[in-house]
């Protein structure tokens, strides 16, 4: 990924899903005008989803994720199918592509999308040689409620209205949730305090320190970067106190101890917690650490898959603090990617990283998750604040 790319989290997901051999992938190909996808005339060439970034016009950035057949048989289908589930929970609109008269499968996969509270968009492939094809919308649009556009990937028909429907089925919240929200204006200065440690190797940022930044300079903000022990010297430089501090979340309290009683104070994962989750349900959630005892079991999920480090947030940092408080006998889970449990009932309380690696539907799936099992889920960034007793101080 260059500077200049939009990265995947902050993309727009369009997940397509049929049947093998439905025609997803021509479909693909014939939305982007690029033959992007692997096309054959044997069902169950796609086996695991495929992730291409792509530019819509009158969208933008999104991503295409072509998934396997949801009617994939055997013992390896079956895993398949279990990816293609796993896919719709970051969709933020789908694609149902239907290629026959045969459509129980298709209904069940559009309840379980629209119970996700994904829009859906219904498509008949193939209406180059499908027979009766409004007879076969009108019987989707009787048992669904959705009218499906007939379309033929391979002649190209039909492409433009998929890509006018996509425009009016955009999600309400699309683009519309900022990384610092209200807290900034045009002219405000804004200090971010950045320690460069092993999570940012020599030459680097982390990610959300860059998009972070990105955007306070397209608000017109004022930007100054410290590393920690730099603080002293930046706030004495400035001549009036910044109107919002970002910190680590890691060196919340020292950053709190030193900063301006005029200014505002935040960090980088809380902000994160509002634009890719929930930041209110995180936040009521944290106060589950009080209830904590040694004897019970925290989840902790990384969005991202690194390899362990030494100073590692989730691995060492958040496990060592939780201890200290509860005590050494706390039974501390760590999964990092796509490896969070569908069963939560063992834990008392999921921890989840900042997820600039996630888009915001994944996150929120997860967090409908946690709530269906009522079982509280906070964030890195604001478990941090209330173990540092500060959480009732930051500006949210």
């Amino acid at each position: 990924m260059s500077l200049s790319d939009t990265p995947r989290a902050n993309r727009l997901h369009i997940g397509i899903f049929g049947r093998r051999n439905s025609g997803k992938s021509s479909l693909i190909n014939a939305l982007t005008g690029q033959e992007i996808a692997l096309v054959s005339d044997v069902p169950g060439t796609t086996t695991d989803p495929v992730y291409k970034s792509m530019e819509i016009h009158g969208i933008g950035p999104v991503v295409f994720i072509d998934t396997a057949g949801f009617d994939d048989e055997g013992e390896l289908g079956l895993l398949r199918v279990e990816k293609t589930k796993a896919a719709a929970e970051k969709t933020d609109i789908a694609l149902v592509v239907i290629s026959d008269s045969e459509i129980s499968k298709e209904l069940a996969w559009i309840k379980l999308l629209q119970a996700k509270k994904t829009p859906v968009i219904v498509i008949i492939n193939k209406a180059d040689i499908i027979e009766n094809t409004e007879f076969l919308a009108s019987t989707i649009k009787t048992a669904s409620g959705l009218t499906p556009l007939i379309v033929s990937a391979k002649d190209k028909i039909g492409i433009r209205e998929i890509r006018e429907e996509l425009i009016r089925r955009l999600p309400e919240d699309y683009e519309a949730v900022s990384i610092t929200g209200t807290l900034v204006k045009e002219g405000d200065v804004v200090l971010l305090v950045m320690p460069q440690d092993i999570q940012a190797p020599k030459g680097r940022l982390i990610l959300p320190q860059v998009q972070t930044l990105r955007e306070l300079l397209d608000k017109k903000c004022l930007v100054f970067s410290v590393t920690t022990d730099k603080l002293d010297l930046a706030l004495a430089a400035l001549s009036a106190p910044p109107a919002l501090i970002i910190t680590d979340s890691q060196v919340f309290r020292t950053v709190y101890d030193k900063k301006p009683p005029e200014s505002k104070l935040t960090s980088f994962s809380v902000l994160f917690a509002n634009y890719k989750g929930d930041l209110p349900y995180f936040v009521e959630s944290a106060a589950a650490i009080e209830a904590l005892t040694p004897d019970s079991k925290v989840l902790i999920a990384e969005a991202c898959t690194h390899a362990p480090l030494s100073e590692d947030i989730g691995r060492e940092k958040l496990p060592a603090l939780l201890r200290k408080k509860i005590g050494e006998r706390l039974d501390v889970d760590v999964v990092c990617g796509a490896d969070f449990p569908e069963d939560l009932s063992s834990y008392d309380l999921v921890i989840h990283c900042g997820a600039c690696m996630f888009n915001r539907k994944h996150v929120l799936a997860r967090v409908d998750s946690a709530r269906a099992q009522a079982v509280p889920m906070s964030n890195y960034g604001v478990a941090l604040a209330y173990l540092s007793g500060i959480l009732n101080q930051i500006d949210l």
